[in-house]
């Protein structure tokens, strides 16, 4: 049965209102199993073309600048990208493996991982997960520690410094704030020519990927990438070869990253807390101890000086 992503469309946002309308606050501290019905995008990488419409339609609804070279040049493909705080997302061109094909492009930006590491590094859960299924960045709250930077398995957040008095943390918001609470699609999904990208219910993604895969597979290798992935991702990926060679990092195993980093990260506010008062301790002994040392060579001096006296006048006639 063929599906077209337009209907899929749908389906996928029926009931999206009644969702949206929940709270979507979590604790950063905390870990997801996954929202039952979160959304995601599957990425169909055997229809890319490496147009970049995805990259020009974010780049405007987010209003980012300008990139040095335009949209149009094809000549960024010669050099791999990663995202950064003027590209929420980029596309790059890999050599294709089989022989004789043509190159596979790939796009990437903020995977939206159903157990975020970056969500339970942060330290002021300037980190959301969301139950529509987006992780968001709340730049109000954010103390620039970057412990996100470090965590994300997928090096995606970036640290801009376009304006020195507010550096804030960049990454992909997956249209959250802009889109997917007005009932839309994201802006890269609805700016794809050729539908390679399906917005809609992660269960219902999984199931049209599994579907693709069983009907044509010849054409896809059977890995749903994002399924199992550090727990599952929102964002989902389809190839006709093997992930790594495209960039994709193959070593991450299917453990949420929270769980390895759970004890060391317990300890975070605790010590976030009781830093400036160990801090303030410090300064405080540090002036005590000068005070008295300065009350010690005053009386030193003092009694130097009456035995001095004492001894002038012992010695006069």
């Amino acid at each position: 049965m063929n599906i077209n992503r337009r209907d899929f469309l749908k389906v996928g946002l029926a009931g999206s209102a009644a969702l949206i309308g929940s709270s979507t606050k979590a604790l950063a501290s905390e870990y997801f199993t996954g929202w039952p019905d979160r959304f995601g995008v599957l990425t169909d990488t055997t229809l890319c073309i490496g147009c970049r419409k995805c990259e020009v339609a974010c780049n405007e609804a987010y209003k980012l600048p300008k990139p040095k070279v335009p949209f149009d040049d094809y000549s960024v493909f010669e050099k791999r990208r990663r995202t950064h705080a003027g590209a929420y997302t980029v596309v790059n061109r890999f050599e294709n493996p089989k022989p004789g094909r043509e190159p596979i492009y790939v796009k990437i930006q903020c995977m939206h991982c159903d157990e975020p590491a970056c969500v339970s590094v942060c330290p002021v859960k300037a980190f959301t997960k969301t139950p529509e299924g987006a992780v968001i960045y709340n730049k109000g709250i954010c103390i620039g520690c970057r412990y996100c930077m470090i965590a994300c398995p997928f090096n995606i957040p970036a640290y801009q410094y376009f304006n020195a008095f507010t550096p804030e943390v960049t990454k992909c918001p997956m249209c959250f704030d802009i889109r997917i609470e007005k009932g839309k699609i994201p802006a890269c999904v609805e700016a794809c020519p050729m539908e390679a990208l399906t917005f809609g219910k992660r269960s219902e993604l999984i199931k049209l990927a599994r579907q693709k895969i069983m009907t044509q597979p010849n054409k896809y290798i059977d890995h749903i990438y994002g399924e199992h992935e550090v727990g599952g991702t929102s964002w989902l990926y389809l190839a006709e070869a093997p992930f790594k060679p495209l960039g994709f990092r193959n070593d991450l195993g299917v453990k949420p990253y929270p769980e390895l980093t759970k004890g060391a990260l317990g300890m975070v506010p605790l010590v976030i807390m009781l830093w400036p008062a160990l801090l303030m301790g410090l300064h405080t002994f540090s002036k005590r101890r000068d005070r008295d040392s300065g009350t010690e060579n005053t009386t030193s001096t003092r009694t130097q000086g009456e035995v001095v006296n004492h001894e002038e006048k012992e010695a006069m006639p």
